[in-house]
């Protein structure tokens, strides 16, 4: 029985090394598509603090001591409304998974009259500013859940933006003149 041999060419010497060195950078590349996956995927179904510590590391949020983060999407101009005026806004309230459970093109708050979340994002605008806000389930309802489609301790999301705002001596002085002219417009005639 004869074999036939056939010669086998020695390696390069550092071959063997990069082919190592390839194969540690590839698991390298690997481990950092992992972990930046994770990383995602908790700050999107992990908790409310996960998601908001997440949040807070985004471009262009701001978050303020109390734990109310907000984003500026066009500046508004002039003051700032106080706690005591009544804003006209315009906004759309969702929960971290989009669904929308509250929106309105266009009505009147009382700045000190809603959750302190809100009312705090309030105080921070100025007339025709669009933010983003994200509050806190602390600093929104908290355990209370005010209904069907907001469940509690959720993180409440809204986009506002700040129409008007008029102060509390200037409400007063519309309220009266209302009452001396008999009421609102269209309404039923006094003495009904």
């Amino acid at each position: 029985m004869s074999v036939t041999t056939v010669p086998i060419r020695p390696i390069k010497k550092g071959s063997l090394t990069k082919l190592w060195i390839g194969l540690a950078l590839v698991l390298l590349v690997a481990g950092a598509l992992a972990w930046v996956g994770t990383g995602k995927a908790i700050c999107e179904n992990g908790t409310n603090e996960m998601f908001l510590a997440c949040n807070a590391d985004n471009d262009g949020i701001i978050q303020t001591e109390s734990g109310l983060q907000y984003k500026v999407l066009k500046p508004g101009e002039g003051a700032s409304p106080t706690l005591t005026d009544t804003a006209l806004v315009k906004y759309e309230g969702t929960t971290r998974d989009g669904n929308v459970f509250d929106q309105n093109e266009q009505t009147p708050m009382p700045v000190g009259g809603v959750v302190p979340g809100f009312s705090e994002a309030l105080q921070l605008m100025q007339k025709g500013g669009e933010y983003r806000i994200w509050i806190p389930s602390e600093l929104g309802y908290g355990e209370q859940s005010p209904g069907p489609d907001l469940p509690a301790n959720s993180v409440l999301i809204f986009d506002v933006t700040l129409l008007d705002f008029i102060s509390e001596e200037q409400m007063r002085a519309l309220q009266q003149q209302m009452q001396q002219q008999g009421g609102l417009p269209g309404g039923p005639p006094p003495g009904q």
